[in-house]
């Protein structure tokens, strides 16, 4: 398999690293207060909203990404998928935590990964409302962006879980019965999980767990390289690769991570 080369790198680094400040412009000047709510899921009694502002983050982050690299693959949430010529493709997920975002909460953020040859390569979270973003660099390192400046992550070891934060969201996805087959597991949960934020926490060392259910391509892709390289170990709750979504584990250390999975397993 081709390796990336240092320049390419860059490049991907560099565009990559410009996208906050664009989105930022253009949510606060131009979309901000001005949302309508739909639901597009299928089920009857399911609740999935699109708002205008999503398909107008993804159209806007298409054509940025278009004009730079015009051969490149594109995969959003919103719209249809754009074939890769080049071996990179851009997952977008325009708005991540849409119920966060319709009640006013500042956790919801913009969503991007860049893949190689379908690996997760580099990441990128924002967060229009908290003024910070997350990203990956050149060097297999991650970084908080704040006020203009980098913060390089590392995650906080832990081995033992009765002394480590986990925090984990499994309401409208685990059933009350399942939920009590890891009661152990649930009883050390007292930290809220906060969508990709509590990922993020986990790569600043503020968290040493965890866990979500039902992650699309799109919520989960940037993060595995966020994850990785501040240290930590990301997995499905089967021990699968990450990348292809559902119900993922992400822990501060891998000793950590093998706990976990093991408790997990009633409900696997």
């Amino acid at each position: 398999m081709k390796e990336l080369s240092k320049r390419e790198k860059i490049i991907y680094y560099k565009f990559l690293n410009s996208l906050p400040g664009k989105i930022n412009k253009l949510y606060f000047r131009k979309l901000k207060g001005k949302f309508k709510l739909n639901n597009k899921s299928k089920k009857k009694k399911g609740f999935d909203p699109v708002k205008n502002i999503e398909r107008s983050l993804e159209l806007f982050l298409r054509r940025e990404i278009l004009k730079k690299f015009p051969n490149d693959g594109i995969i959003g949430e919103e719209f249809k998928t754009k074939k890769t010529k080049t071996g990179f493709s851009w997952i977008i997920d325009p708005i991540d935590g849409t119920r966060s975002f319709i009640i006013g909460s500042p956790t919801w953020s913009n969503l991007i990964s860049v893949n190689f040859k379908n690996e997760p390569t580099f990441g990128l979270v924002n967060f229009p409302m908290l003024k910070k973003y997350y990203i990956t660099g050149i060097n297999r390192n991650s970084y908080l962006v704040e006020n203009n400046k980098f913060k390089k992550l590392k995650v906080s070891k832990s081995k033992s879980l009765h002394r480590s934060k986990i925090a984990g969201n499994f309401f409208g996805w685990l059933s009350i019965n399942q939920q009590c087959k890891i009661s152990k597991l649930t009883k050390l949960m007292r930290y809220p999980c906060s969508d990709a934020l509590s990922y993020c926490q986990l790569c600043e060392g503020r968290l040493n767990v965890v866990l979500q259910c039902s992650n699309q391509i799109w919520d989960i892709h940037p993060m595995i390289p966020l994850i990785n390289n501040a240290g930590g170990h990301i997995s499905t709750w089967k021990n699968k690769n990450a990348k292809i979504g559902g119900n993922i584990v992400a822990s501060s250390s891998i000793i950590l991570h093998k706990k976990v999975l093991k408790m997990l397993k009633p409900v696997t």
